[in-house]
């Protein structure tokens, strides 16, 4: 089904993709703590290499989270402006562009990786469960990034249930693969962390068949128009233009955490294990808001793409707001819960003990994520993108490296030096972005037709 975003109430249609998006990443999040489970029952050994993989993971989902915010937002544009014909041409023009640059993606991956894991420490059986996992997560990422393309076309068209779909059958599917080829049985041997990989990547290919399918019913997939497949310059420049700075931010968040994980490992891999544990209990607070982020780059686009400018601002204040309710209940349950929270995916004191000091701080930061967040969409969805780089490499790796040599080598902090760092710098970043916002949105708007830079509707 298809919604046009551009004339419901604003608030009802942020809803509309909000809530299914925000349930999809719900599953998506607890896909990922059945892995973190799984991994700390084979041994904290294990579940440390989920932790020290889990940037190079993100960079596969980076590539795939940002060609997609591109793709939503120039399909998401076309749709508001009623040329469909772009819109399915785009869409097209994506797959085959995603294509390529996952194979890219692999290759690299697969002969980088083992250098990477050593700078961050890892060696012997540490090293081994590393390589083994990510080894078959760059083998499977052409299906990663297949539908991340899938999901661009249906988030542009404002249909997140599909989405959200696949992600509720992946988390239960999750569930029965895991222990499955993680302990072996019905004629499979036990594989370990490698058989968390496993059923990750076949969960995958699934995934890209029924997204496949639900795209093509949407009229914005051609499987017989061969020849829109076939690489064009100018969609591909625009995808690229678009796409690519937000792969970037996104990787830099990837590389942020590279960055973190290599000053917390010089504290052992009880730290590591804390920092990667608390992380999901942070997204899983923040997940509420995440499909506001979503809903502010669609809506944002298709009414761009009709002209409303004023709908463009009404849109942005709307999340804010509605971000910022929410958040006041994932503030108090990241606070008051760490320990039980932390409890529930490993026994060990001391890894307990050092997530709860990160989360007790990181709790007062979960607001900074939602305006962040919801800035960048909005200059996404009017196609200026670059932003999103420079803020990116600045928090996640520029202030960290200056900030954190400073607290943990000058200082001797320790790892409390450490969250409270990233609390001062995820403020500045917000702060920053709710100024570049307001000025790079007013100047976009006001360079549109008068006649058309009017249209919000509470």
């Amino acid at each position: 089904m298809r919604y046009d975003l551009t004339t419901l109430p604003i608030s009802k249609a942020i809803a509309l993709v909000a809530v299914p998006a925000s349930i999809g990443f719900f599953f998506h999040t607890m896909y990922n703590v059945v892995d973190t489970f799984f991994a700390g029952h084979i041994s904290t050994v294990a579940m440390a290499a989920l932790s020290l993989a889990f940037p190079l993971f993100f960079a596969i989902t980076s590539l795939g989270n940002g060609l997609g915010t591109g793709a939503t937002a120039l399909i998401g544009h076309a749709l508001g402006a009623g040329d469909e014909k772009s819109a399915r041409l785009f869409t097209q023009q994506a797959l085959s562009f995603g294509a390529l640059a996952s194979l890219v993606l692999t290759v690299v991956g697969i002969a980088a990786s083992p250098m990477l894991f050593r700078i961050l420490g890892a060696e012997g059986q540490y090293l081994e469960l590393c390589l083994e996992y990510m080894d078959v997560i760059f083998a499977g990422s052409f299906f990663f990034i297949l539908i991340y393309m899938f999901n661009a076309s249906l988030n542009a068209q404002g249909n997140t249930k599909i989405n959200r779909n696949f992600l509720i059958f992946s988390f239960f599917a999750n569930c029965v693969l895991d222990p499955w080829f993680v302990r072996g049985g019905l004629g499979l041997p036990p594989m370990g962390v490698r058989g968390i990989a496993l059923a990750t990547v076949l969960i995958q290919v699934a995934g890209s068949v029924y997204m496949g399918f639900r795209t093509w019913q949407s009229g914005l997939l051609c499987v017989t128009c061969w020849q829109d497949f076939i690489p064009r310059r100018e969609p591909w420049a625009e995808i690229a233009r678009q796409g690519f700075p937000a792969s970037i931010n996104f990787f830099t968040i990837g590389l942020g955490i590279f960055v973190i994980t290599y000053f917390i490992s010089q504290f052992g891999e009880a730290a590591v294990a804390a920092y990667g544990i608390a992380t999901r209990v942070e997204q899983i607070a923040l997940l509420p808001t995440i499909g506001l982020n979503v809903a502010t780059l669609t809506i944002v686009a298709q009414s761009y793409g009709a002209g409303l400018g004023g709908r463009v601002f009404a849109v942005r204040a709307k999340a804010l707001k509605h971000g910022a309710v929410i958040m006041i209940f994932g503030t108090l349950l990241v606070f008051f819960g760490a320990r039980l929270l932390l409890s529930f995916f490993t026994k060990d004191a001391e890894v307990v003990a050092i997530g709860a000091e990160y989360l007790h701080i990181s709790a007062f930061a979960l607001y900074a994520y939602v305006i962040l967040f919801v800035n960048v969409a909005s200059l996404q969805g009017v196609k200026r993108p670059m932003f999103a780089v420079w803020i990116g490499l600045a928090r996640q790796i520029v202030f960290p490296i200056i900030v954190f040599s400073l607290l943990v080598h000058v200082l001797d902090v320790g790892t409390l030096g450490i969250w409270w760092g990233i609390f001062a710098i995820t403020w500045t970043a917000a702060v920053i972005s709710i100024f570049y916002a307001n000025h790079l949105l007013h100047k976009v708007i006001a360079s549109m037709p008068k006649k058309r830079a009017s249209g919000a509707k509470a």
